[in-house]
């Protein structure tokens, strides 16, 4: 669906079907159906840091695991170097628990990456590090960072899940996510939206599960309104905001 024709029809509908067919419609007022064991999907959403997959896909993710998939969240890093006056060792163990503690409100399981914040690495060990994680989870969707990011672990994050998808032969779907789109995320035109009024405050007690991060005044100044402004454009209260990686069939 185009966003025109999207916009057309998105007045009735509180939730809009994304991610490889795994249909999110619901009305504002209905709880998310559960799906049957054989139609049940895994998505992995995967972040640079603990507090990413939250603050971007949080919504959703939430959505997901009420309707009975499997959601994983992948942390590439522990934010090692998220916490002024901390150690990389002291900070990662607080960073660790808090998004464990984040994964309990949205229903997912965490699952972290040896990379580490600030100093992360696009090489050949780092490639395989990733793609022996995705051939081993086997996730039928990925949601990831947009790789053209102002900040180098976001891009970092990008690029490894891209490489990984063309490798293992485009198994997964695969989208992105925006992050502060304007300062960190460039240049992002979303083709999916998905509806998070429903679970937009519990999206919210996630993100404030990292309270090291102190990210009030980012949710207020950045995430909120761009939920806000994502909303408007398919009609509904807040939105998150996807871009489905397609290639052309030359391509594949």
């Amino acid at each position: 669906m185009n966003r025109r024709d999207m916009l057309k029809t998105a007045g009735s509908v509180a939730a809009i079907s994304i991610l490889g067919g795994i249909p999110l419609s619901v009305s504002a007022k209905d709880k998310v159906a559960k799906v049957s064991r054989r139609n049940r999907k895994k998505i992995m959403v995967i972040g640079a840091h603990p507090d990413d997959p939250e603050t971007a896909a949080g919504g959703t993710m939430c959505l997901l695991s009420d309707a009975g998939h499997e959601v994983v969240s992948v942390y590439l890093t522990r934010g090692e170097a998220g916490i002024k006056g901390k150690s990389h060792d002291e900070a990662a163990a607080i960073r660790e628990a808090e998004a464990k503690a984040a994964c309990e409100v949205t229903g997912a399981r965490a699952l972290f990456l040896s990379q580490i914040d600030g100093s992360t690495e696009v090489n050949r060990n780092r490639y395989q590090e990733m793609r022996e994680m995705l051939e081993r989870e086997k996730p039928d969707v990925v949601i990831t960072h947009w790789p053209i990011d102002g900040h180098r672990d976001h891009a970092a994050c990008g690029i490894l899940v891209l490489d990984s998808w063309r490798r293992l032969g485009r198994s997964f779907d695969l989208y992105y996510f925006e992050v502060m789109t304007g300062t960190q995320t460039q240049m992002f035109h979303p083709t999916d939206f998905v509806d998070i009024t429903t679970t937009r405050e519990r999206k919210h007690q996630a993100c404030y599960c990292h309270a090291s991060q102190k990210l009030q005044s980012v949710m207020d100044d950045w995430h909120i309104p761009m939920e806000q402004f994502r909303g408007i454009e398919c009609r509904c209260k807040a939105a998150e905001a996807f871009v489905r990686h397609v290639e052309p069939a030359s391509l594949v």
